[in-house]
């Protein structure tokens, strides 16, 4: 009887000590973050006198943990144009303007709501920059816009296609780009190249939840 009761009271104790541990877990853990980026510049030149068109200038890069453009390594993914970079992976060949990868983010284009994927892909789902691709593909109805052509010439982010990025820092992040015009406004084609989106931050390292 009494070695019942010893084991009875080891068990409550491990119990005990196994809820207060995953208590101290979610404490200790630090709140997913929610928020909104309006009017991020990502401006590009274009030479139409060369064959074929060459475009340059330098790409703005921005940290999901910062919440903002930074000029440092700490970027995650990078903006010209209509082009996104990711900082994982290698230079891709002829673009100039591209900052050095010196991260291993990586990232991965996901179809479906934004309040629906609330969790990061399996690893093998996530791409980054290479030598003769994009992790993010480019063109019309190929990643994360439509081009209307003339006489418009509208950029529209496809409805349904979520960024997933895994940062620099090994945390996980989806960002929904809302609005390819400065103050969502496509009338002024000079209001073109400013970028505005929703993003979810989790900043507890290796925590896939995005919700």
């Amino acid at each position: 009887m009494n070695r019942l009761k010893l084991i009875l009271s080891l068990l409550i104790i491990s119990i005990v000590a196994t809820s207060c541990s995953d208590n101290n877990d979610n404490v200790n853990a630090l709140p997913v973050e929610s928020k909104t980026v309006t009017n991020l510049p990502a401006p590009q030149t274009t030479d139409f006198t060369q064959n074929p068109p060459v475009t340059s200038g330098d790409f703005t890069k921005f940290s999901f943990k910062a919440g903002t453009a930074v000029t440092d390594d700490s970027w995650d993914i990078a903006f010209r144009g209509t082009t996104i970079l990711v900082n994982g992976g290698t230079q891709i060949d002829g673009l100039t303007g591209q900052p050095a990868r010196t991260g291993n983010a990586a990232l991965s284009l996901e179809t479906g709501t934004f309040a629906s994927i609330t969790t990061a892909p399996a690893d093998a789902a996530f791409s980054q920059d290479a030598a003769g691709s994009y992790a993010l593909t480019t063109g019309s109805g190929n990643g994360w816009y439509t081009y209307a052509g003339p006489p418009t010439h509208l950029i529209s982010p496809i409805a349904g296609k979520v960024i997933v990025v895994r940062t620099v820092d090994g945390n996980y992040a989806k960002m929904e780009i809302t609005s390819y015009y400065k103050d969502n406004d496509p009338a002024n084609p000079a209001n073109g190249r400013f970028y505005s989106f929703n993003y979810i931050y989790n900043p507890n390292v290796g925590d896939k939840n995005i919700q």
